[in-house]
């Protein structure tokens, strides 16, 4: 049409040719196209509103098919190119760093509560699994076993490369350390048996301050009767979780004995401690791991008094049986002797004459196997003679003349004292009144009666009235051993009688 202003295609859509348009007549009526029977009439749809076919391109011819075969090459290529990065950026992305879960601050109330609260709680729970680590690297020693804040006891097997002579099995009560060595042992951390060896252990007094000494301290320092004061300088790090259990991580000084600022405690909500990591007072590095669920009851040796039990006053039977004792020990005559000092490190064997009131018993130090001494007892005095080690273990029969006429002279060290108990037994039965029994124990396959009296003895008295063991609290908290087998005995030197007893008539 003359004068008439081009219209843009708009991009994209087809339209008729403007040409076309305008060669019709308006208002002419249009050829109806034939229709082609291949092609079926699309259903109206209801939602759809009827379009111009200028505008909605139903009228279009079809797209040159090399055009349509670009378009899809280049869909594809930046699919290709756009899975390429994803795997990329898949296989070189790494976590960003946790967030912080908090700076370092002071504690708040709660917190400094659960700090102060953390010592009684272990006493409360009274026992708990230990896992400690002493050093770094070759020289790092490892304990695995048990504390016990009630009685209070630890119970631990030593391993590791820095674990040296002190590698095997240790017990400590707060005072006493007993140790029994074993070079042979397996070098893998494990905790110590249940039911520990009754044999070779031995008192150590070490340096306080480093080595088994201050693991003992600190353990044993984990647990109190009272509430601690609030710790000022404490402070709160972060949140952890160990073996599944949320805790705050604390900075503060050790429990015991204020121990190094810098000391960490991993604390729960309830104000259990589950880990702690600091130094000890000679500097090296210490990790404790507690494992609360491991909660064994702990068998002291019978060098720290054997199982506690529960002391009570002697029944009439009991009473009775200790009144009878002195006449049943001289009927018996004599009973051979087998002694474990772990205070003194000595071992000894002989024998004990009731009837003649004397003993005759065999000693070895630990640390000098080389000689023995021999050592003739009678109430009240006492001699010695050191010879050369061999023979056996027993006492030489008949005694060295030397031993015969050394002079005697008043008990003296734990050995001495023991066997003067044992003799003075014989004459005169402690007051009954000034007795406890402990507990029932097993000695030589017999059920006993572990029967404390005044002095620190124990007598561990069988069902016919007969004693199978003596034990005497040492002044350094252990308890000596003389273990007696009632029976026949030799002559022994400083009877007092020339005729033999009536056990060994028989």
């Amino acid at each position: 049409m003359p004068g008439a202003t081009a219209v843009p295609r708009e991009p994209g859509r087809g339209h008729r040719r403007a040409g076309a348009a305008a060669s019709r007549p308006v208002g002419s009526p249009g050829r109806r196209p034939r229709a082609d029977p291949t092609v079926r009439e699309r259903p109206a749809d209801p939602f759809e509103t009827p379009g111009d076919p200028e505008l909605d391109g139903t009228g279009d011819a079809p797209e040159p098919r090399t055009r349509r075969r670009a378009a899809l090459v280049a869909l594809a290529v930046a699919a290709a190119a756009s899975a390429a990065a994803l795997v990329a950026g898949l296989l070189s992305w790494s976590p960003e760093p946790a967030e912080p879960t908090g700076t370092v601050r002071p504690l708040t109330a709660a917190e400094a509560d659960r700090l102060a609260a953390l010592r009684v709680t272990n006493q409360r729970d009274v026992r708990s699994g230990v896992r400690v680590t002493v050093g770094e690297g070759r020289g790092r020693t490892e304990l695995v076993g048990w504390v016990d804040w009630a009685r209070p006891l630890v119970y631990l097997g030593v391993s590791g490369p820095g674990a040296g002579a002190e590698q095997g099995l240790v017990q400590a009560t707060s005072s006493t350390l007993l140790v029994r060595p074993d070079p042979a042992a397996t070098p893998a951390p494990a905790p110590p048996p249940l039911v520990p060896p009754a044999d070779r252990w031995r008192l150590r007094e070490l340096p306080a301050g480093r080595g088994l000494p201050a693991v003992r301290d600190l353990l044993l320092g984990l647990g109190a009767a009272r509430v601690d004061p609030a710790e000022p300088e404490a402070r709160w790090l972060r949140r952890e979780t160990v073996h599944g259990v949320a805790v705050d991580v604390l900075q503060a000084p050790l429990p015991t004995h204020g121990q190094g600022a810098g000391a960490r405690l991993w604390v729960d909500g309830d104000a259990r401690l589950h880990r702690l990591t600091g130094r000890l007072p000679d500097g090296v590095p210490v990790t404790v791991e507690l494992a609360r669920t491991d909660r064994p009851t702990l068998r002291p040796v019978d060098a720290l008094g054997g199982r506690p039990g529960l002391p009570r006053a002697l029944s009439d039977a009991e009473a009775d049986r200790l009144a009878r004792l002195p006449g049943r020990l001289r009927a018996a005559g004599g009973a051979g002797l087998a002694l474990a000092a772990p205070s003194a490190d000595v071992r000894g064997t002989g024998w004990v004459n009731w009837a003649g009131s004397a003993a005759y018993l065999s000693v070895v130090e630990g640390d000098d196997p080389g000689r023995r001494t021999l050592v003739r007892a009678r109430p009240g005095d006492v001699a010695r003679l050191v010879v050369p080690a061999g023979g056996g273990a027993a006492p030489p029969l008949p005694a060295p003349a030397g031993l015969v006429r050394a002079a005697g002279r008043p008990p003296g060290d734990d050995v001495e004292r023991l066997l003067d108990a044992a003799l003075r037994a014989g004459a005169a039965a402690p007051p009954a009144t000034a007795a406890v029994r402990i507990r029932d124990d097993r000695v030589a396959e017999r059920v006993v009666d572990v029967i404390e009296v005044r002095g620190g003895l124990r007598w561990w008295i069988d069902s016919s009235g007969l004693p199978r063991r003596l034990e005497l609290r040492t002044g350094r908290g252990v308890w000596a051993q003389l273990d007696l087998t009632p029976g026949r005995v030799p002559a022994l030197p400083g009877t007092e009688r020339a005729t033999r007893p009536r056990a060994e008539r028989r």
